[in-house]
């Protein structure tokens, strides 16, 4: 009797073991733009180091063309899981009805620079001008209005032309007939080098934010919590990963092998992350509830958003993170 109750306590725990340890597959929504950016390195060094394995995750990246609003459509699509987007974006959607939400974070305070062709050295010089932006209503647009507005060069003082991603956008200020461009890393500091001009930081207008974020639809992920906090529980691994100094020589070679960055200036990007602390990268995917109140400030300052504005928690959901210890 002893030994029979002993055996079918054996069979249990071995089953919890193996329902715990079952595989389960993830699909992560990636636009085309963003693979070979900076913004994608926190999956590739958790794909590099075998965190989603570690997690018991099959996972896989689902490359998207198009804007932030793609990223949600591919969720309702059924064509990807999860998905990176800009909090701007993932707001105009859930105010228009999508039931997706942020899971975790991936970038708070992206450092993009508004770079100007050398014989504009002030933002007074910009008056008239033509200037490079990105998407209207996204959070790297949003930024530079603001960034511009602060120093006295308003919405109307200028005339403004959509160019898609920072690589474009170094064209036209090189090659094209913008005279000032918001660049990410590391075309800012390829500008720099070539003579053109900074005329200031993004984060000097936005101090406090939350740029880009995984993203679920509710309906799914509350059918998906284990996924979701397995997914956190990598994610968390992957920022302590990138932030622990000696692992920085392996980050600068991940950061080079996919992004094609040159070494300098990955080395340069780490510096102006962490050298002093920007608050660029969250400390474990934790989602700032600050940072995403700041985005609807912005989008209400913008006029994308009208009063009365909504409350951040209507576009993030904490339970997953709490369940994998993280917030």
């Amino acid at each position: 009797m002893v030994l029979r109750s002993f055996l079918a306590l054996l069979i249990y725990l071995s089953a919890i073991h193996s329902a715990s340890s079952e595989t389960i597959r993830l699909r992560y929504a990636q636009a085309y733009s963003a693979l070979r950016t900076i913004f994608a390195l926190p999956l590739f060094i958790a794909e590099r180091e075998g965190l989603f394995v570690k997690e018991g995750l099959d996972f896989s990246m689902v490359p998207i063309s198009g804007g932030g609003e793609n990223m949600v459509a591919v969720l309702h699509e059924g064509g990807a899981d999860v998905a990176h987007v800009a909090t701007a974006f993932l707001v105009q959607s859930v105010m228009s009805g999508s039931d997706a939400v942020a899971v975790v974070a991936e970038f708070n305070n992206p450092v993009y620079s508004l770079i100007a062709k050398p014989e504009n050295r002030t933002y007074a010089d910009l008056k008239g001008k033509l200037l490079g932006v990105a998407a209207e209503n996204g959070s790297i647009t949003l930024s530079i209005r603001k960034l511009l507005d602060m120093h006295g060069v308003h919405r109307e003082d200028f005339s403004a032309r959509f160019v898609d991603g920072t690589p474009d956008r170094l064209i036209c200020l090189v090659q094209g007939d913008c005279a000032a461009v918001p660049l990410g890393q590391p075309h800012d500091f390829l500008a720099l080098r070539r003579g053109y001009q900074l005329i200031g930081l993004s984060t000097e207008a936005v101090p406090d934010y939350l740029y880009t974020v995984t993203i679920a639809r509710r309906s799914w992920a509350e059918k998906n919590k284990e996924a979701l906090v397995r997914y956190a529980r990598a994610m968390a691994a992957s920022f302590k990963y990138i932030r622990d100094p000696k692992n920085r020589e392996n980050v600068i070679k991940t950061i080079v092998e996919t992004t094609g960055f040159a070494e300098e200036n990955a080395r340069l990007t780490l510096k102006l992350y962490f050298e002093p602390e920007r608050n660029v990268l969250p400390m474990a995917g934790e989602i700032s509830v600050k940072g995403m109140q700041e985005v609807i400030k912005l989008m209400g300052e913008g006029g994308i958003l009208k009063a009365p504005l909504p409350p951040p928690e209507r576009f993030i959901d904490l339970k997953y993170l709490k369940a994998a210890g993280i917030q």
